[in-house]
C-alpha cells in the first residue's frame, strides 16, 4: 500500500525547541520525504516531558506518540534529556496498565544537525504505527483508565 493511499492517523512528536525541533526544521529545509500523519508540538525541553502529556494525548486519541529531545549531554540545560529518560522508561513500562502498546510510543535523540536521522526515525515510528493500525477506543470504565481520567482534570 502507498503511502497516498493509505489512512493518515493522529501521531503526535512532542519535540525538543533547540534540538529535535531543528532536526525536524533541517530536514524540511534539505527537502528530504517526511510522513505527514505527525503533528508537532514544540516543548522547551525534553526534561519538561510530564508523562501524563503523553497519557492525555493517547485517551485524546492519538494513535502514537514520539518525544525527541537532544542527545545525552548535549541538553540545553545540562540534565533535562536525563531526566526524560528516567521518567519515559518508567512511563513506558505503565503503558500496558493502561491498555496501550508499548510499541505505540517512543523516545529518542536527535540534534539540530541530523536532518537524516530525524528522517529516518519519523518514518520509521510511522510505518510502525501504520503495521499496528489504529489504537482502539479506550475503555473509559477502566479502573486505570478512570483513574488516569482524574489525574488528568476530566474525570468524575
Amino acid at each position: 500500500m502507498s503511502a497516498e493511499s493509505r489512512p493518515e492517523l493522529r501521531i503526535i512528536g512532542f519535540l525538543c525547541n533547540w534540538c529535535s525541533y531543528g532536526g525536524a526544521d533541517t530536514a524540511g529545509v534539505a527537502r528530504l520525504n517526511q510522513p505527514t500523519d505527525l503533528r508537532i508540538v514544540r516543548v522547551p525541553c525534553s526534561g519538561r516531558m510530564d508523562p501524563m502529556f503523553i497519557a492525555k494525548a493517547f485517551y485524546g486519541g492519538a494513535d502514537g506518540v514520539l518525544v525527541s529531545g537532544c542527545h545525552p549531554r548535549d541538553c540545553h540545560y545540562s540534565e533535562g534529556n536525563f531526566y526524560a529518560r528516567r521518567r519515559l522508561e518508567l512511563f513506558l513500562r505503565f503503558l500496558p496498565v493502561l491498555g496501550i502498546d508499548p510499541q505505540r510510543f517512543h523516545y529518542t535523540w536527535v540534534s539540530a544537525s541530523e536532518g537524516q536521522r530525524w528522517q529516518q526515525t519519523v518514518t520509521d515510528f510511522v510505518e510502525r504505527i501504520h503495521s499496528l493500525g489504529p489504537l482502539p477506543q479506550l475503555c473509559e470504565s477502566d479502573p486505570a483508565m478512570k483513574q488516569l481520567a482524574q489525574c488528568l482534570g476530566g474525570g468524575e
